[in-house]
C-alpha cells in the first residue's frame, strides 16, 4: 500500500562508504515500505563522512524515490548521525536499520507498533532473544555474547542485545534522553539503552531473524576498545551521579512491579541490619561514656543517639523515605522506643 501524509515512522539509515550497497538496499526498503508497512513511514540516510561515491547515489535515490530523504554528517561515527536526525527529526517514531538490511524488515512492525501504542519507550531488536534466527560467524557470537554478559556484570543491565542494528524509540522520550548520551560512535546503543533501563523506561524487544554481513567493515578491535572505555565511563558516571536521570525518570519513568514477598522480606532484612549497626553502636558509645560519666547517664546518650540515628537510617534505607516531609512525627516515634529501651536497660 502507498502511504501518504506526515510520516509516523522515520526510519535513519546511517551509512559511510557504502556506495555499492546503498542503491539497491535504500529502493528494498522503500518498496517494503510501500507495500507491506501499514503506517506512513520516510526513510532518511544519514551519509556520515564518506569519501567515495556514497553521497552522490543518495541524492539521486532522494530525487528517484518518493518518501526518501538524504542529509550529510561531515564526521564519521554512527552515534552522531543517529543524534543529529533523531533530534531534528518530527515523526512519532523514530527507528534506525544497518545500511546492510541484516535484520528481515517482518520485524518492523513488531519494533514500531508498541511505540506508537504508548506501552513502550524505546523497542530492540534482539538477536539473542528466544525465537530469533540467526545466521554469523562463532567470532562474532561469542563476542557478542560475551559484551552482553559483561554489560550484565558491570551495569547490571537487562536488555539482552545492546548492538544489533535495528532500534526504535518515541520521539518525545529521544528529546529528554539523547543530550544524556556521550558517544558519538558505536557505543551510542548501549549507552541509549542503559541511560533508558536506569531512566524507568519501558524497553521491548523484538526476537529478529539476522544473516550476518561477510562484507561487514567494522573494525572489531577497536569497537571493543571503545566499547570497554565507554562502560567504564558509565560505571563511574552513574556510580557519582553525574548523570541528571530524574527529569526522564519523572517524566516517562515507570517504577518496577516488584514480587511483593521478596520487597517484603528484602525490608526485613535491611530493618534487621540496621538494628545491629544500631545495637553495636549503642555498646560501643555506652563503653566509650561509661569512662567519663556515669553509668545511667551514659546509657541515656547512647540510647538517645542511636535512637535517632537508628530512625533516619531506617527511613532512608529500609522504607526509602526521601527529604525532610515527616521527619519530625518519626524521630517522635523513634523517642517512644528510646524510652522502652532507657527503663529496661536503666533498671
Amino acid at each position: 500500500m502507498q502511504n501518504s501524509g506526515r510520516p509516523r515512522v522515520e526510519i535513519v539509515v546511517p551509512v559511510r562508504n557504502e556506495e555499492n550497497d546503498l542503491g539497491p538496499n535504500i529502493r528494498r526498503l522503500r518498496a517494503f515500505l510501500d507495500d507491506a508497512f501499514p503506517f506512513a513511514a520516510e526513510v532518511c540516510i544519514a551519509d556520515n563522512g564518506s569519501t567515495d561515491a556514497t553521497w552522490e547515489i543518495g541524492c539521486l535515490l532522494a530525487t528517484e524515490l518518493s518518501g526518501v530523504r538524504i542529509v550529510r554528517i561531515e564526521q564519521p561515527g554512527r552515534g552522531r548521525a543517529l543524534k543529529q536526525v533523531w533530534s531534528s527529526s518530527q515523526a512519532e517514531v523514530l527507528a534506525y536499520m544497518d545500511v546492510d538490511l541484516s535484520t528481515n524488515l517482518n520485524a518492523l512492525l513488531p519494533l514500531v507498533a508498541p511505540l506508537l501504542a504508548g506501552h513502550s519507550d524505546v523497542a530492540i531488536g534482539s538477536r539473542l532473544a528466544r525465537g530469533s534466527r540467526v545466521v554469523r560467524r562463532p567470532k562474532r557470537e561469542a563476542i557478542s555474547r560475551g559484551y552482553n554478559l559483561l554489560l550484565r556484570a558491570t551495569l547490571n543491565t537487562r536488555f539482552s542485545d545492546a548492538q544489533c542494528g535495528f532500534k526504535a524509540i518515541r520521539r518525545d522520550v529521544a528529546v529528554e534522553l539523547l543530550p544524556l548520551v556521550q558517544d558519538t560512535s558505536w557505543f551510542f546503543d548501549t549507552e541509549l539503552l542503559v541511560l533508558a533501563e536506569r531512566a524507568g523506561l519501558r524497553i521491548h524487544e523484538v526476537p529478529v531473524d539476522w544473516v550476518d554481513d561477510l562484507d561487514s567493515r567494522v573494525a572489531i578491535a577497536r569497537t571493543v576498545v571503545e566499547d570497554l572505555r565507554g562502560i567504564v565511563r558509565l560505571v563511574r558516571d552513574l556510580g557519582r551521579g553525574r548523570i541528571p536521570l530524574e527529569p526522564v525518570r519523572v517524566a516517562f519513568g515507570r517504577p518496577a512491579i516488584a514480587d511483593p514477598r521478596t520487597a517484603l522480606a528484602a525490608r526485613v532484612l535491611r530493618f534487621a541490619a540496621v538494628g545491629v549497626v544500631s545495637t553495636l553502636a549503642y555498646v560501643l558509645l555506652y563503653l566509650a561514656l561509661r569512662h567519663a560519666v556515669p553509668a545511667q547517664f551514659a546509657n541515656v546518650l547512647a540510647l538517645l543517639i542511636t535512637a535517632i540515628g537508628n530512625t533516619a537510617l531506617n527511613r532512608r534505607v529500609t522504607f526509602g523515605v526521601r527529604g525532610t516531609e515527616n521527619r519530625g512525627r518519626h524521630q517522635l516515634r523513634g523517642l517512644v522506643t528510646f524510652g522502652i529501651g532507657w527503663s529496661l536497660t536503666a533498671s
